[in-house]
């Protein structure tokens, strides 16, 4: 398989720097890719985004908003899903313009590819569903940069053939973020071996350092989770040469909508990131 190109791109992390609106390009921090689970109102967005930045600014990390207009994968019919796609979509527009950096959200199916296209960076391909061929192709032909998540049912090696379908479909602005592998029912686990073994693809690779600590399937029907140990996964990450971090983050955590049981509170974010570059300091 041919992966020159992107490879150029994506020494040390560098690929992240084609982005339009990314910061702090001549840092030698991980990039972050950061924000609530799901876009809950404008308020809300633009409250935690202000917070990450100046976060992110004085600690000179490259940094990428996130945010999903909407959540399709739920345990109960009765879960928040979103505010409406359009909606939700336009205030991820609005904090990109607001704060001047680049933002990304997962998408669902080929359909809603183009629509996310318009109002963000990024395009996300959500863990369940890297191995649609049709949506990853969908998303890679947007020329818009691409996030696969692993699902949590493969090997790191088989995210070389996710991959090589958005460059076969003409795009290697790809990304490949690892969110642990399912053990038993109730249970993640993650595997650093992952991080470079995908690395030697070529493309840049991020630990999801959040949702790798879900406990999904509860017979309560709502996802639980351990974020005690958000910091130990965030260390063995940057240990092993993870070139950026996805989190999840929300200023108010008892009262997110989604995903509540795993995200961090935004009030530990700056003492969690000022470690971590600390570890990357030790690596590099």
């Amino acid at each position: 398989m041919e992966y020159t190109s992107a490879l150029e791109l994506a020494k040390d992390g560098k690929m992240i720097e084609q982005l339009p609106k990314i910061k702090n390009t001549d840092s030698n921090a991980f990039f972050l890719l950061a924000g609530p689970c799901a876009i809950e109102g404008e308020d809300m967005a633009l409250r935690i985004a202000e917070q990450v930045v100046s976060i992110t600014d004085k600690l000179r990390i490259p940094y990428v908003f996130k945010g999903s207009y909407r959540k399709a994968n739920r345990s109960r019919i009765d879960s928040f899903t979103g505010i409406g796609d359009e909606k939700a979509l336009r205030i991820l527009r609005k904090v990109g313009e607001t704060f001047d950096i680049p933002t990304v959200t997962d998408y669902h199916s080929a359909a809603e590819a183009d629509m996310a296209a318009e109002f963000v960076d990024i395009l996300q391909v959500p863990a369940f569903l890297c191995r649609q061929t049709d949506i990853v192709v969908a998303g890679a032909k947007t020329g818009k940069f691409l996030n696969i998540k692993k699902g949590q049912f493969l090997s790191p090696e088989a995210m070389k053939f996710t991959a090589q379908k958005a460059v076969d479909s003409g795009n290697n602005k790809v990304m490949l973020t690892d969110r642990g592998a399912s053990f038993g029912y109730h249970d993640l686990v993650v595997d650093p071996r992952s991080i470079p073994e995908m690395k030697a693809f070529g493309f840049p690779v991020v630990m999801d350092i959040t949702h790798s600590l879900q406990q999904p399937n509860q017979s309560s029907g709502v996802t639980g989770g351990r974020p005690q140990l958000i910091e130990s996964i965030g260390k063995a990450a940057i240990a092993v040469g993870a070139d950026g971090l996805f989190l999840e983050t929300h200023d108010r955590v008892q009262d997110a909508k989604s995903d509540a049981a795993n995200m961090l509170p935004l009030d530990r974010l700056e003492d969690l990131l000022t470690k971590l570059l600390r570890v990357r300091e030790a690596v590099l």
